[in-house]
């Protein structure tokens, strides 16, 4: 399964989502540390262990990333 991920870019931190996961959203003040919560929530809602997320950086802008979050949900 593949679910986009974006991570947006401000002047005090970074936001990252799941746009397909409602509610699936956090913040944090860099964008290793967002990615890294982004993740853990995504495996609470998902069910599934945090260990078999991979994640595929597929675009930048200038204040936007669009991250693949690839997994396999059996």
């Amino acid at each position: 399964m593949v679910l986009d991920l974006v991570v947006k870019i401000t002047d005090d931190g970074c936001t990252a989502e799941i746009p397909s996961l409602k509610g699936c959203e956090s913040w944090a003040h860099d964008e290793e540390t967002v990615l890294e919560k982004i993740i853990e929530l995504a495996s609470f809602y998902l069910k599934t262990e945090k260990g078999k997320f991979k994640l595929d950086r597929a675009k930048t802008s200038q204040k936007q990333i669009l991250y693949k979050l690839i997994f396999n949900k059996s």
